[in-house]
């Protein structure tokens, strides 16, 4: 019975969505779109390539899980990607308003419920996937397919970029029509850790030279390129924007410059240092794989840390939950990776919804040993969990929250109440 409601919802959303297209006179026809799809990263790729274009010179939308922009006018996200009819409105709007490119995540949620069908789009970026949404999907494969979906539907003249260093990577490429290309970073994690850089059929390669608080050093292609952003995985979503440049037929040069000077997404590694020398990390992290890079990143980067700053040599203090009503079986997964990787862990609260907090950290728990568990401080309340980190750090420490990022409410038996990890964090070391 349930297969067969799904099957009606599928056709149901499907006739929406070719409805909305012939409504609006097919706008995604005038405009260049590549999508993002993957399951960390897209935001950031999206984000960047849309700043890029922007200062180049092109009127551009983006179209993210942070927020939607047509050219530079903000619009609040509600959905990573919005539903058929509110998406081909955006992108008429974006006709209207002279657009030329539009940059935008692809969810796996709005594949399998045809959100993006029909859509033309000239290019598409995979880049990785990872345990999450398991709870909709049901198995990795389902949630494999709908990703694979994405590059089926691109067009014999589009291209489709994928990371060739995720297990999916070249999966995700095979049989489709798109001309294929595969990116691959050969010195991602300390420098110490470089590896070759010949493998054969990689179109794209990039190289990192110093990983560390202050951003990365790195070759992407043939040139040396310095970043803001920080962390290995940055590395990758760096390296998929500059393939895609290259793919767009963008001016590299200026590329660089713009890469250069460009900030992180708000919520994503977004960091300063307190007063007293403890250097805080805000990230969306929200799955076992982005938990474990970000806290894998922090411990790298200050393993080699040769700073004269005290930031980065103390304690690791991470701070995180795991959503409610969503994917139960990633809680347990994400409490170990979150306990071996620090040395403290404050479980709270995420979003909780309609679940209770307590049973939700509880699940969290249940891989941890005796020994793990003198390591966890268990604090629902995710305010009071931030004002104790930053009252048990000291100089030199590091805390990181993650899960949020950039959103600035919580939501508690279904009610939404403003909360923001930065701005806990500022408040409490003001």
């Amino acid at each position: 019975m349930k297969s067969l409601f799904k099957k009606l919802k599928t056709i149901w959303w499907r006739i929406k969505s070719v409805v909305a297209i012939y409504y609006y006179g097919h706008p995604s026809k005038k405009l260049k779109i590549l999508g993002v799809t993957g399951t960390n990263g897209k935001t950031t790729t999206a984000t960047l390539l849309y700043r890029i274009a922007t200062e180049l010179g092109h009127k551009a939308g983006l179209i993210s899980t942070v927020e939607n922009i047509i050219i530079k006018e903000v619009r609040p996200a509600t959905h990573t990607t919005p539903d058929s009819v509110s998406l081909t409105k955006l992108f008429s709007e974006m006709v209207d308003k002279k657009c030329e490119y539009v940059f935008m995540e692809v969810s796996s949620h709005a594949l399998d419920q045809n959100r993006v069908a029909g859509i033309n789009f000239v290019g598409g970026i995979f880049t990785n996937l990872t345990h999450d949404h398991l709870d909709y999907h049901k198995n990795l494969e389902n949630y494999f397919l709908a990703k694979k979906k994405f590059f089926q539907m691109l067009p014999k003249d589009a291209f489709a970029l994928a990371n060739a260093d995720n297990e999916y990577g070249k999966k995700m490429l095979e049989g489709i029509n798109a001309n294929k290309y595969l990116y691959f970073s050969s010195g991602v994690g300390h420098p110490k850790l470089r590896v070759s850089n010949t493998r054969q059929g990689v179109d794209f390669q990039g190289e990192i030279f110093k990983l560390d608080f202050s951003g990365l050093k790195l070759k992407l292609g043939d040139e040396k390129v310095e970043s803001k952003l920080l962390g290995k995985f940055n590395a990758y979503n760096l390296l998929a924007v500059w393939s895609a440049c290259k793919l767009l037929g963008f001016n590299m040069e200026k590329v660089k410059k713009i890469i250069e000077n460009i900030e992180p997404p708000r919520g994503r590694f977004e960091h300063f240092t307190s007063g007293n020398g403890v250097l805080v990390i805000v990230d969306y992290a929200h799955t076992p794989d982005a938990l474990e890079n970000v806290l894998k990143t922090i411990k790298n980067i200050r393993a080699g840390n040769a700073s004269p700053r005290p930031s980065g040599r103390g304690k690791l203090i991470s701070i995180f939950g795991c959503g409610g009503d969503r994917d139960p079986l990633k809680r347990k997964i994400m409490g170990k990776i979150g306990v071996t990787l620090s040395d403290i862990a404050i479980f709270t609260s995420d979003n909780p919804r309609s679940e209770d907090s307590n049973k939700i950290i509880n699940e969290m728990k249940i891989n941890l040993s005796a020994e793990e568990l003198k390591k966890v401080k268990t604090i629902p309340n995710r305010h009071k969990a931030i004002l104790e980190a930053v009252k048990i750090a000291q100089g030199g420490d590091i805390i990181l929250c993650a899960g949020k990022g950039h959103e600035d409410y919580q939501e508690i038996k279904g009610v939404k109440s403003h909360f923001d990890d930065m701005e806990e964090f500022k408040k409490a070391y003001a």
